[in-house]
């Protein structure tokens, strides 16, 4: 389902089937800060003009040098009712947004998995444990990586840190634990885009996660973010073809903490 789909991104992304949208007050932004900062993102998603859930992106320091991430996914309306989905998603990483740890509790329709990836940067190596809570069966791999290497989120986080300029690429070591790809960022065109009634300034990228790089699906994910020091992603679209389709994700409201 669409909303699953969304979930897998995020961590399993941004932006991880779900989709959704909907007509939007104008954004409330606090006081800019360049990234990387504390922050609270809020985004509403749509599926073929259906209000399909929220997505809640919470940034923190974790006391030490490094940052706590939690990606909460939620669906609404009819895709509840067709097919529900409450994921959250907890991932501790370094200073540059390096993967520490990532929890992934997923509960999407019927099904009920608990995923951790632990990264131990010092031996290379990316711990993966899987558990089906309805089935009651675990599966575990580990895969040799390098010592930064990032799952989802971080390297959307990472990418805010160094956007590549229009015309430009960059690549990072990307895991979902299952598999660990090098997958390239391209910075496409700058360009306006509307989102929920505000015009911004930004640069569009793609990210080449599917057609069996990071995920077998064939799809397209493209992000647009703020073409200033803050690098604030405003939108992400996943273009996954028959029988799901294209899924937007806007940001409702940004939030300093």
């Amino acid at each position: 389902m669409m909303l699953s789909a969304v979930s897998r991104l995020a961590g399993a992304l941004f932006m991880a089937g779900m989709l959704l949208n909907t007509n939007v007050p104008a954004q409330q932004r606090s006081k800019k800060a360049d990234f990387p900062c504390p922050e609270k993102l809020t985004y509403n998603i749509e599926w073929r003009l259906v209000d399909a859930g929220t997505a809640v992106v919470q940034q923190t320091r974790d006391g030490r040098q490094g940052w706590n991430i939690d990606l909460n996914l939620q669906s609404a309306g009819l895709v509840s009712r067709l097919y529900r989905v409450f994921d959250s998603y907890k991932v501790t990483t370094g200073e540059r947004f390096c993967g520490s740890s990532a929890v992934l509790d997923a509960q999407e329709g019927k099904k009920h998995i608990l995923t951790r990836l632990t990264f131990e940067g010092s031996r290379k190596r990316v711990s993966y444990e899987e558990w089906d809570v309805t089935k009651g069966v675990t599966t575990r791999k580990e895969l040799g990586a390098p010592p930064c290497t990032y799952e989802v989120i971080g390297a959307l986080a990472a990418l805010r840190m160094m956007p590549p300029e229009p015309g430009k690429a960059m690549t990072v070591p990307v895991t979902n634990g299952k598999k660990l790809v090098f997958a390239k960022i391209e910075a496409e065109a700058r360009e306006n885009v509307n989102v929920g009634g505000k015009n911004y300034s930004a640069v569009r990228y793609e990210a080449f996660l599917f057609d069996n790089v990071l995920y077998k699906r064939k799809g397209r994910l493209f992000i647009w973010m703020t073409d200033d020091l803050e690098h604030l992603p405003v939108q992400l679209q996943l273009h996954l073809g028959f029988p799901i389709g294209n899924i937007t994700i806007q940001l409702d409201k940004e939030e300093k903490l």
